[in-house]
């Protein structure tokens, strides 16, 4: 069941959860909520199999990449990528409305998947949901792995999103069966964030998707990487809106840190890359 008493800090201000879909206050105030809710519309099954096979595409560089930052073998993978096929997650995702927009903005949600069923991760942490589009991906790879559980801070912000995304209402991509293992929090508030992260100790798996704005980006960067556990992994969409992404990465010395390369690009970085073998 979708869970709102998850951390002591929501506990403290349980006005702050609401289930997905539903009115929710932005940083105090009200949520610009769209006034009608676009449904699902009727894909033809050629259009539906164009759009699952999209979802399913992988760079083997990318491949390669969650290899070095989580340790997994090619083995683990294609074990991972094959479940993937296999399973409901694309039809699931599909049913809920989720359409090219979407894979053209997150072309790399399975893997975010993929990700999650390599690390393994206790605590995941993201920023800027709305449609929920990353969280059913990181989600299912959660259940998929019988363990851990995210906390998505939202909604992100609408500015230059299509109309199907910016559309959608909060969490209406997340199917119930994808829910028993997230809380959502409502406000994008530095207050909030530093609050989630003390409460939720080590973090594991960070994925920054919070809008293009420098300052908040750099904030959340920060904060991130200074509460990742040994094994942790920074993750950041849009790493060209702005640079924020590219000086935290010469902070810590380090020249090329993207996962896969879009459009939009997406960046990462692991604790395994600074710990001695």
């Amino acid at each position: 069941m979708y869970r709102e008493t998850h951390l002591i800090s929501m506990q403290r201000t349980p006005s702050l959860l609401v289930p997905p879909g539903h009115p929710a206050p932005l940083d105090g105030s009200a949520v610009p909520v769209p006034r009608t809710v676009r449904h699902p519309v009727l894909l033809a099954p050629a259009a539906r199999k164009a759009i699952r096979q999209r979802m399913l595409l992988f760079r083997q560089a990318s491949l390669d990449r969650i290899a070095t930052l989580t340790g997994a073998t090619a083995s683990d993978l294609k074990r991972y990528r094959h479940d993937l096929s296999e399973g409901e997650v694309p039809d699931l995702l599909l049913q809920r409305g989720a359409s090219l927009p979407f894979t053209r903005e997150l072309p790399q949600g399975a893997l975010l998947y993929l990700v999650v069923r390599a690390l393994r991760p206790r605590h995941v942490v993201e920023t800027g949901v709305r449609p929920g589009y990353s969280t059913a991906w990181i989600l299912a790879g959660l259940e998929a792995n019988g363990t851990g559980d995210l906390v998505s801070l939202g909604p992100g912000p609408t500015q230059g999103r299509a109309s199907g995304v910016q559309d959608a209402s909060v969490g209406q991509l997340v199917a119930p069966s994808l829910r028993s293992r997230w809380t959502l929090v409502l406000g994008n508030t530095e207050e909030r964030l530093a609050s989630i992260l003390e409460d939720l100790g080590p973090v594991d798996l960070y994925f920054y998707d919070n809008g293009p704005d420098p300052a908040r980006a750099r904030f959340e960067l920060r904060s991130a990487w200074a509460a990742l556990s040994p094994v942790g992994v920074l993750l950041a969409h849009h790493v060209d809106d702005n640079p924020a992404w590219r000086e935290f990465c010469r902070q810590q010395g380090v020249v090329d840190a993207t996962l896969d390369s879009g459009p939009p690009p997406m960046g990462a970085l692991g604790m395994r890359s600074f710990t001695p073998a």
